[in-house]
């Protein structure tokens, strides 16, 4: 393991599997559980570097597939590297662009050696290994780079998913065999799709392998929530105590604490940010659509009890005049809400891990069932 990187397990939940830590890093220490805001092109859509200080991010996610097409590493790389490229002094943790490419199933050829697409922005056509993926993540410069790993769709046949998982094994090998940078972690990504033997075979693999810490990726595709958590229980076991566990591409408050209660220690996606554009906000008795006509004269705050600048300064019939009117500002506010309220909640966490109060916290928030 990376001496640069550490993973202190500080507490184990006593009726559950949930883990507080901290993931020590170059660019400051993660507490976990975390939740990370999505920066996909260098940048957490609608607000600012500052504004994600402000309500307590220790670590953002960008995306090595979009990054590499625009602005390309070459030029992050001149800039000093993605940290001084886009401000941001705290850790960061580039996506492989495997689910990308996943995602371009018309536009894309997957073979042994790579993978061969066009370009979403100019349909230019690009070629992507596992290596090119280490190297080009080593030239972003971010402090956890993830393994090129094949995703399988969802629903998808027994045989392929194990043809994807066992690619993915592959290419995991030769993702360590490349990677030479000492400041930077490598996480290697499980899957098996929706077949436990298949995830148990995948954790016990990649467990074997020299990782930093470990992506479970595959899941949150399409698959009933009951079945990821299936695929979690299945895994967890497998998977080594000593190193960050990270599900990924899940970000609802249910998907959070459910995870959390299996020992996943992070957690990534763009849903908040996504909704909060659309005028949707996060709150504890589910989602707001602040554009409602029910909202045009309520005066009080988007969430009374919640200490984001919005929720502070601004009222839920300011925040439906900005949307109505179209206004920049009424994504930025909305943004800046619903990031903290997931931030806050897995401070709540582990709050509640360290107190020995998880459970309770979890039925609190579930028996809502608004998420």
């Amino acid at each position: 393991m990376n001496p640069h990187f550490r993973f202190e397990l500080i507490k184990k939940d006593s009726r559950t599997g949930a883990r507080l830590g901290v993931y020590q890093t170059p660019h400051g220490d993660i507490p976990t559980p975390v939740y990370m805001p999505v920066g996909t092109a260098a940048t957490v859509k609608a607000v600012s570097p500052r504004e994600l200080h402000d309500i307590s991010t220790s670590i953002l996610l960008s995306n090595t597939y979009h990054l590499h097409l625009r602005p390309g590493e070459g030029l992050v790389k001149e800039a000093g590297g993605l940290h001084a490229f886009m401000g941001w002094d705290k850790p960061i943790l580039t996506d492989s662009g495997g689910y990308q490419v996943f995602s371009l199933a018309g536009i894309r050829k997957i073979t042994e050696e790579g993978v061969a697409f066009q370009s979403h922005i100019d349909g230019s056509r690009r070629f992507i290994t596992p290596e090119t993926s280490v190297r080009i993540q080593e030239d972003l410069g971010s402090d956890i780079a993830m393994a090129l790993d094949v995703c399988s769709p969802y629903p998808c046949p027994e045989d392929k998913a194990r043809e994807d998982m066992a690619r993915t094994h592959r290419w995991a090998e030769r993702c360590l065999v490349q990677h030479a940078r000492a400041d930077q972690a490598l996480f290697g990504i499980v899957q098996g799709s929706v077949y436990p033997d298949l995830r148990v075979q995948s954790a016990q693999a990649l467990a074997a392998m020299p990782f930093d810490g470990y992506g479970i990726g595959g899941l949150s595709v399409g698959e009933p929530k009951p079945v990821m958590y299936d695929m979690l229980n299945c895994l967890m076991p497998h998977m080594p105590e000593d190193r960050p566990r990270y599900l990924m591409g899940v970000g609802s408050a249910d998907c959070l604490l459910e995870g959390v209660a299996r020992g996943v220690d992070m957690f990534d996606c763009v849903l908040a940010t996504r909704i909060a554009r659309n005028g949707t906000l996060m709150t504890k008795t589910g989602r707001l659509i602040v554009k409602n006509a029910e909202y045009a004269w309520d005066f009080t705050p988007p969430e009374a009890d919640c200490d984001c600048y919005t929720c502070r300064h601004f009222t839920r019939a300011y925040l439906r005049h900005l949307f109505k009117a179209r206004e920049i500002l009424g994504a930025t506010l909305a943004t800046i809400h619903n990031l903290r309220f997931l931030i806050r909640l897995m401070e709540r966490i582990r709050e509640a891990i360290l107190n020995d109060s998880f459970t309770e916290l979890k039925e609190a928030y579930l028996k809502q069932k608004l998420f």
